[in-house]
Formats: C-alpha cells, sequence, structure tokens
C-alpha cells in the first residue's frame, strides 16, 4: 500500500495533473501507478514527463533505454520501475530474456551497450562519481558527446522514479520480477 494516495482515477487527481495523465492514458492505453503517484504534485509530474518526452526523442534507442532502466533499477532496489521496465523492455523493446537479466546484472549481450550499461551502473552506485577512464570507455565504445551526456540524463530520470516509487511504496501494476539469484 502507498504511502501516500494514488489517485483512483484521473479526475480523482489534482486537477492541474488531469491534462498530462489524459496524455499518458491515450499513449498507453492506461495510467499506471506511477504516474499516479506523481501526479500529486502537478510540477513533478510536468518536469518528470517533460524530462523523460525529451530523453526519449534522444539518440539512444529504446533498447538502450530500457537497458539504462533495468541496470538502474536493479541497483536501486526499485521492485515498481524492475517490473515496469521488465514489461517494457519485453514487449516494447523486444530485449530477451537473456539480455533483461544481463541487464540487471550491470551488463549486456551487445557489446556496445554493455559499456552503457556498466556506465550506468557505476554512475548510479557511486553516486555520479566516476573516473575519467568510465568516460573513455563510453568514446571507446563509439558514444558521442551527446549520447555520454544522454546516458547521464537517463540514469537521473530513472533515479527519479526508482526513488519516488520507493519512498512512496507505489502499488506494482506490472507483472511482478523475481529477485536474481546469486
Amino acid at each position: 500500500m502507498s504511502r501516500i494516495p494514488t489517485p483512483a482515477t484521473i479526475a480523482a487527481a489534482p486537477e492541474a495533473s488531469r491534462s498530462a495523465l489524459d496524455a499518458v492514458n491515450k499513449q498507453l492505453g492506461s495510467v499506471p501507478n506511477m504516474f499516479r503517484i506523481i501526479a500529486n504534485s502537478p510540477k513533478t509530474l510536468e518536469g518528470y514527463l517533460a524530462l523523460n518526452g525529451a530523453l526519449s526523442r534522444g539518440s539512444l534507442d529504446a533498447r538502450t533505454r530500457e537497458r539504462i532502466a533495468l541496470a538502474v533499477a536493479e541497483v536501486n532496489g526499485c521492485n515498481y520501475c524492475l517490473a515496469a521496465h521488465t514489461y517494457l523492455g519485453t514487449n516494447l523493446a523486444k530485449l530477451s530474456a537473456e539480455e533483461i537479466e544481463a541487464n540487471r546484472r550491470g551488463t549486456s549481450t551487445d557489446q556496445m551497450a554493455a559499456v552503457a550499461v556498466r556506465f550506468a551502473v557505476n554512475l548510479t552506485r557511486n553516486r555520479g562519481k566516476v573516473a575519467d577512464g568510465d568516460v573513455m570507455a563510453l568514446r571507446d565504445a563509439g558514444y558521442s558527446d551527446a549520447e555520454i551526456v544522454e546516458i547521464i540524463g537517463h540514469v537521473a530520470v530513472n533515479t527519479l522514479t526508482n526513488y519516488i516509487n520507493e519512498a512512496l511504496g507505489t502499488g506494482i501494476d506490472f507483472p511482478t520480477v523475481n529477485a536474481l539469484a546469486a
């Protein structure tokens, strides 16, 4: 059970959040609990949707974005986000179960993506403090400066939702996922 109200309907959300929730509903066909929780703060919802939307139109493809989201959610221990991104990774990005597990373990079956996922894990674990070699590994793998900044942006936006969902106990409305075996 969440620690603050989860508006049951768009009409039950704060008035200033309703148009954004309508847009989410049109895009996804439903309004997941995460958006309902964030809707308690219209400005936070607005900011999240703006940053996430801008990054989704960036240079990183959906597969890379989902790989990063899975890795960050695993590091941060966000069960809601693990469930959501396992679902999105499988159904939207068409990632295999093997790839999703690799991402959760901080790597990838794709050599270039593995570098981005490892960087995302290091960035998350070290709260932004990475070594010169971490950035050079991205460059050596072929990532541009813009893509490096976008990877950091994706870590940040996913950390935001991880923290919101964990701190507020957002009810999981995606198929749950199991903990990784050691």
